[in-house]
């Protein structure tokens, strides 16, 4: 959020930090006696970068994974290792203002959760970490403003769906001009799916990850991309997972294919992709996981601007229906009771402008079917229609309440509407579902089109369809939400040409979204 450095003084700082930051820890944290004892480490333990994450009023995590053979399990000794840590005022580390040191422990991969407390709310800071002699790259990070905090401008970025094999990541560099004090990202950080002869590039290992080395190596080739391994240096991350951070569609602990993935080895699936996930997220202990369950639904405050509900979509839900009378079944649950009593009771209690709700997958209707009848996604929101019918009651006595999804891998901006059935009923809302990083490469615009336009009559809370690859930005004020549609030419080379393919505004007090 901007207040003590504006988003261009900050961005000038964004463009030197990293080249200052390593002269300063080079000229300025000398090595210490880490490797005195006769074990040195592995040469390249911070391979995989830094990243920090969960920003609050007076605290961040800080996260790192020493891994010097990341594509082979780690490579690191099986030994807990003591990992230093500072954060700073400035890139030269002349100003720091915590410090210690965390234990790398196997069994965690090696991953080091820093959850730094006792920072001033609304500013930014530079942080490294130190290992066996070994300096990791300085990266840089924001807390969130003051609890009474009001105004300003809160800066977020949306992103979801980075298939490798579709593409590089070439959105993100765009991201990291753009200085989102704040990146959402809602799910399908990594792909399961196999390696393909095909893709532009190739998933490392031989088949699906299973176990919890397979589902490291699947991470660290995916943080190998140096323009996502940029963004995370540079900007917190606030991440919920989806399917395929461990298997496409699946439900609870519910394969995709229950006749091929036996019920006890899909939970030992479960437990290695939740494991395997933590240790690459910078997300606080309260994630850690406990055998194939993990806590990811957890809310984040922004001042009394802006309130963020972070949702988990995945791990509660019932099975999946498979007809349209199941979808309408009240006694399917896309959230889970607890989960369901912790977002209305946010909902109705809080002190924010904005009410934010990070969901990984579409709330608003896409009614498939051209003409009469409907044809509905029924591993969405659609699938789960009493749950999500209610939820939209509760939006009309929500204070401006906005839905950031992914999963699509398209952009579809839409109103939310009290009864989609009735399109005449009042609009509670509003839903951005941000396109994908990379997840279906370079699409073909004429086909898609051809098969998406003739359903535009059947969804008039549509407002925006696109298939490029980009993510969404977001300019959060009292008065309003200024959005923008960021796309890029391609996602099947390394560099790419970024530029805005839309604007549209939520008005404050005014549910909806209009393009500008």
């Amino acid at each position: 959020m901007t207040g003590a450095m504006s988003p261009d003084r900050r961005r000038v700082l964004t463009a030197g930090a990293a080249a200052l930051g390593a002269a300063a820890s080079a000229q300025l944290w000398l090595p210490a006696g880490a490797q005195a004892a006769g074990r040195p480490l592995p040469d390249g333990v911070f391979g995989l970068g830094v990243a920090s994450g969960d920003p609050l009023p007076d605290g961040i995590v800080l996260w790192t994974r020493l891994a010097p053979d990341p594509l082979n399990g780690g490579g690191m000794p099986d030994r807990t290792v003591p990992v230093e840590w500072q954060i700073a005022r400035d890139t030269r580390f002349k100003k720091i203002v915590r410090q210690g040191t965390a234990q790398a422990r196997p069994a965690h991969g090696h991953s080091v959760h820093v959850d730094v407390r006792g920072l001033r709310p609304d500013t930014t800071y530079w942080f490294r970490f130190r290992a066996g002699g070994q300096l990791s790259r300085v990266g840089r990070t924001r807390t969130a403003p003051a609890p009474d905090s009001s105004g300003g401008n809160l800066r977020v970025a949306l992103a979801s769906c980075q298939n490798w094999q579709h593409g590089y990541f070439t959105p993100y560099a765009d991201m990291l001009q753009q200085d989102p004090d704040v990146v959402v990202f809602v799910g399908d950080y990594i792909y399961e799916s196999t390696p393909s002869a095909t893709g532009v590039r190739r998933h490392e290992g031989t088949g699906e990850p299973y176990s919890l080395t397979q589902y490291r190596n699947r991470y660290a080739q995916y943080r190998s991309d140096p323009d996502l391994a940029e963004m995370h240096a540079n900007a917190p991350f606030v991440v919920t997972f989806d399917d395929h951070e461990v298997d496409n569609d699946f439900a609870g602990d519910i394969p995709q294919d229950p006749g091929k993935q036996a019920h006890d080895a899909f939970v030992a699936r479960l437990t290695a992709a939740y494991q395997a996930y933590y240790e690459h997220m910078p997300v606080r202990a309260t994630a850690v996981p406990n055998g194939p369950h993990i806590r990811m639904y957890r809310r984040l405050e922004f001042g009394r601007l802006a309130r963020l509900n972070v949702l988990d979509t995945r791990q509660y839900r019932s099975d999946q229906a498979t007809t349209q009378e199941g979808a309408q079944d009240p006694s399917l649950t896309m959230l889970g009771a607890a989960q369901k009593r912790w977002l209305v009771d946010g909902l109705r209690h809080s002190p924010a402008r904005w009410n934010l709700i990070a969901s990984q997958i579409m709330m608003a209707e896409t009614d498939l079917q051209v003409g009469e009848g409907k044809l509905w996604f029924y591993d969405a929101w659609d699938g789960y229609q009493a749950e999500r019918n209610a939820l939209l009651q509760e939006f009309r006595r929500v204070s401006n309440p906005v839905v950031l999804t992914g999963d699509r891998h398209l952009t579809m901006i839409s109103d939310l509407k009290a009864d989609f059935a009735d399109p005449r009923s009042a609009v509670v809302g509003a839903e951005f579902v941000g396109t994908s990083i990379s997840s279906n490469g370079d699409q073909d615009q004429a086909a898609f089109r051809a098969q998406w336009d003739p359903r535009r009559a059947d969804n008039p809370h549509w407002k925006l369809l696109d298939a490029h690859r980009g993510y969404h930005l977001f300019d959060i004020r009292r008065d309003g939400i200024d959005a923008r549609v960021r796309v890029v030419d391609t996602v099947v080379a390394p560099r790419a040409t970024p530029s805005t393919l839309a604007r549209l505004r939520v008005e404050a007090g005014r549910p909806g979204v209009h393009l500008v």
